[in-house]
């Protein structure tokens, strides 16, 4: 009995090692079978992880080594991709610019993922202010629209301004490659500058005789002003003087009650005809009339022989 029992024992051990065998052979054949390949996982901060995975796509190698991706991360290629023994998958930012690797596949260039991952370069942003001139505008008043002479007077001189321009430039490899305004700040406004411009008055009188001045004998010195139709040099502006008369340039003047109406007087060398009264002419001043207050304040103020023409 004992030496049956030891031959079922062996027959056991015989039975129960082969099973092992079996079952080891069957794994090794899974194992064989079973796609393993050799990747690379670059991360962000350039560190390299060689890897060995069963995994296809992206996302499940990234699960299978525990690596979680930041909200501001991205992968090369993206997490839905296909990868095969020998790819590279890099984590990198999302402001990476992908138009170089596009542009190099579309024109059919014959590179590896690595060459093309060389073609990366981040993008930098910088916020600028910079002081900007807000040149000055030249306004002309009283322009002329005739064809003669005219004259010009600056009346106030032009201060250019100046601002405060916020952009955000963004670069590329220390290229600029987007500018964007955020903000303007006038610091200090614009001073126009102001010119008149006036026509050069020539009298009508010029067509008149003259008298040289040292001829005007028993001349005296007058202070001589001038006025037009407005209302700001007579009150009024329908042209007739206090005879009755139309006001004329290069005749009428007004003077005071000792020149009766219709005297003719030789004011500096020119001819004129008392036809108008002024509350302010009095004594030795004498008001000319002209057809512009422009050439009312052009004319200012003049010292000139006056003598009766007889």
């Amino acid at each position: 009995m004992k030496k049956e029992e030891k031959a079922s024992i062996s027959i056991m051990k015989i039975i129960c090692i082969s099973i092992i065998l079996i079952l080891i052979s069957g794994i090794g054949v899974m194992a064989f079978n079973t796609d393993m390949k050799d990747v690379k996982i670059i991360l962000q901060n350039g560190y390299e992880m060689p890897e060995v995975t069963t995994k296809s796509k992206v996302s499940e190698i990234l699960e299978e080594k525990n690596i979680i991706l930041e909200e501001n991360q991205k992968t090369i290629p993206d997490l839905d991709s296909e990868i095969k023994s020998g790819d590279t998958i890099k984590i990198t930012d999302k402001s990476y610019n992908e138009v170089q690797i596009a542009k190099i596949s579309e024109e059919g260039a014959e590179t590896t993922l690595n060459e093309l991952l060389k073609n990366y370069a981040p993008i930098t942003e910088k916020i600028v202010v910079e002081q900007v001139v807000i040149p000055y505008e030249t306004i002309t008043k009283n322009a002329t629209s005739t064809t003669g002479n005219t004259t010009s007077r600056v009346l106030k001189q032009g201060v250019d301004g100046l601002k405060e321009v916020t952009e955000k430039i963004k670069y590329q490899n220390d290229v600029e490659i987007e500018k964007t305004v955020i903000s303007e700040v006038v610091v200090k406004e614009p001073v126009n500058k102001i010119v008149q411009v006036t026509p050069v008055v020539t009298s009508r009188a010029s067509s008149l005789p003259r008298v040289a001045v040292g001829e005007q004998e028993g001349a005296t010195t007058y202070k001589i002003t001038a006025y037009c139709p407005c209302s700001k040099c007579c009150g009024k502006a329908n042209g007739r003087t206090a005879s009755g008369t139309a006001a004329t340039p290069g005749r009428t003047v007004a003077a005071s009650g000792r020149f009766a109406f219709g005297t003719k007087l030789n004011i500096g060398g020119h001819i004129y005809t008392v036809e108008d009264r002024g509350g302010a002419i009095n004594g030795n001043k004498i008001d000319i009339f002209v057809g512009s207050h422009a050439e009312a304040l052009q004319w200012g103020v003049r010292y000139l022989p006056v003598s009766v023409v007889e």
